[in-house]
């Protein structure tokens, strides 16, 4: 007989716990008692807080650190009605549950670990405010307005005057720098949200950031981990997207969420008033120059900044071709070519496996040791159980694999991938030895916790084996190890003296911070102001401290008022953009933000 009635929790059920932790928890937060609040935690314990009660994306450490942050925030958001959104699960001594509640100004989810020591890890994230939520489901807008009115404007002719008069006759209150994917996910979202906006994308078209790189460029995360807020992608998506199905799919995009978007856009400059409290951007449109006044600017130009040109001795007298990856125009037109590339990481992997097919004669410069993972390795292990069809047949939906990832605080993050990486070591211990008999450099990060401690640390160092490696190990694409000395008018040579024979040398060199472009258009004491983007202060490789406890300057509010940076990754793109909306949009609609734990600045670039 089919059950109807939902079993009872046995005493001391994972239910029951979570429940009784949940109800104390709910009291002492009643009460005001900061402190009582933070006992129920472990010693060692997290918080991490995206918005909901910080106004922060901010992680605290400990009963101290938990202590301190509800002392400063609990009476102005007030939050309540914790309760439990399915059944909780235990193992290994832990108990995860999935809740929900309320604050004063909106409605939240979030994630709770909890052990016999009390809470151990607790993830708490905004997802609406009350009386401005999202036009959803039951609140979608009808469409079409029924009945008879004099002078209708058709939906595209409503279309039409909004476009004309933004940025003229009707100021944003955001302005976003950046029309790639970052940019047009927080375009989506501001839309929905109400807020006036506008994205500004220097390329002629949307999706030109992916449309003019390489021709072999592909995506090298898989599809269930790629998807932009509101509209997935089919389910007969391929698992890879070449880039130009991704800027086709970037620019159907942009239309059909209706994302405010200027192309041929570029800015030459922007300037804040602290007596007005705004932004003087100058755009150039097209040849023609536009003054936008916004309240917020958000530089969505990606998780890294500028190329990294290196300046070597001898480039001005170099007779071939040379360019920075990002310029590379593809391997077409060097068939027979000697090719040098200098770095090791995925755009270096990229172009010197294209530039091989392509009959060019590719030798790659080691400068210093990689991680490699293999991709079909870290689909299924470090990533199957959250973004994969496997995930999707076990009900794994986005946002919650989304949510899974945020409950990690970055301090203990590690420890959950050492192990991921050391199987992956054990199950692709062949591959690996006969990279190193050829000569490759390799190295699993500081603490051996692989690929995404490296990506979150530092945004580089890595190289997601899609073929390239292959031909390394097979001595196909020549090694060379060491820095450049300085080039000659036909190769480059290392400090050792060995030299490179080269037609074409590209230089794939990375990328630097993003406060870079911000001494672009703004001027070097306010992209010092703001300080570094991305790192975690994890005192690892090109990660300097102190400790941050989250990324640096993204997502959140900056020392610099209405000065906003949005990048990373398609699935940060997706996910924190929501967090980053929540906060314009309070802004906007002049609700109190009171910010926690405003970021410090510990390095300028």
């Amino acid at each position: 007989m089919t059950q109807t009635i939902d079993p009872v929790a046995r005493p001391g059920s994972p239910q029951e716990r979570v429940d009784a932790w949940l109800n104390r928890f709910e009291s002492a937060l009643a009460a005001g008692d900061a402190r009582q609040a933070a006992e129920m935690f472990a010693a060692d314990s997290y918080w991490r807080d995206l918005v909901s009660l910080t106004w922060n994306i901010k992680t605290v450490e400990g009963r101290e650190g938990i202590a301190h942050m509800l002392e400063s925030c609990l009476a102005h958001t007030a939050p309540a009605g914790f309760r439990t959104t399915e059944a909780p699960v235990e193992s290994a001594g832990v108990i995860e549950a999935w809740i929900e509640f309320e604050t004063a100004g909106g409605r939240g989810k979030g994630h709770l670990r909890l052990t016999d020591e009390g809470g151990w890890t607790l993830l708490t994230s905004l997802r609406e405010l009350k009386g401005f939520e999202e036009p959803q489901r039951e609140r979608r807008p009808k469409g079409a307005h029924h009945g008879t009115i004099r002078g209708r404007r058709s939906w595209a002719e409503e279309r039409d005057r909004e476009t004309t008069e933004l940025g003229h006759e009707q100021q944003p209150y955001v302005v976003v720098i950046g029309g790639g994917q970052g940019g047009i996910a927080l375009g989506a979202r501001l839309r929905q949200l109400g807020v006036p906006a506008l994205v500004l994308e220097r390329n002629a078209r949307a999706g030109d950031s992916w449309r003019k790189r390489y021709k072999s460029l592909c995506l090298h995360d898989p599809v269930w981990y790629d998807h932009l807020p509101y509209l997935p992608f089919p389910d007969n998506w391929p698992v890879f997207a070449p880039k130009d199905k991704i800027a086709d799919w970037l620019e159907m995009y942009t239309q059909v969420m209706e994302v405010p978007y200027w192309t041929g856009s570029e800015v030459t400059s922007a300037s804040w008033d602290d007596a007005t409290e705004q932004w003087t951007v100058v755009v150039d449109r097209d040849g023609e120059a536009i003054t936008l006044t916004p309240r917020q600017l958000v530089f969505a130009t990606g998780m890294s900044g500028k190329p990294n040109i290196p300046s070597f001795p001898g480039m001005e007298l170099f007779q071939g071709d040379q360019h920075h990856s990002s310029q590379h125009p593809g391997p077409d037109s060097y068939a027979g070519k000697r090719a040098v590339v200098i770095g090791s990481n995925n755009s270096a992997h990229d172009i010197c496996a294209a530039l091989w097919e392509h009959g060019a004669a590719v030798t790659m410069v080691q400068r210093s040791s990689t991680h490699i993972v293999r991709s079909e390795s870290l689909m299924d292990i470090a990533m199957g159980d959250l973004y994969s069809e496997r995930a999707v047949s076990s009900g794994m939906t986005t946002d919650k694999a989304d949510m899974v990832f945020a409950s990690l605080p970055y301090r203990i993050m590690h420890e959950f991938q050492i192990p991921v990486y050391k199987q992956i070591r054990e199950r692709d211990a062949d591959f690996y030895d006969r990279l190193e008999k050829a000569g490759f450099l390799l190295d699993w990060g500081d603490d051996e916790s692989g690929l995404f401690m490296k990506y979150l640390r530092r945004g580089s160092g890595y190289y997601i084996d899609v073929g390239a490696s292959e031909l390394v190990a097979d001595g196909e694409i020549a090694l060379a190890h060491g820095k450049v000395d300085h080039l000659t008018a036909d190769g480059v040579v290392l400090a050792d003296g060995t030299e490179l024979p080269a037609d074409v040398v590209v230089y794939a060199t990375g990328y630097g911070s993003m406060n870079g472009w911000v001494a672009d258009l703004a001027g070097q004491e306010m992209a010092d102001k703001v300080g570094k983007c991305w790192g975690l202060g994890s005192g690892t490789t090109k990660d300097p401290g102190p400790w941050e406890g989250e990324q640096r300057n993204m997502w959140k509010p900056t020392q610099q008022p209405g000065l906003w940076f949005h990048g990373g990754n398609l699935h940060q793109s997706r996910h924190y953009s929501l967090y980053l909306a929540l906060q314009l949009k309070a802004r906007y609609e002049g609700i109190p933000t009171p910010v926690y734990g405003l970021q410090e600045v510990h390095h300028l670039s």
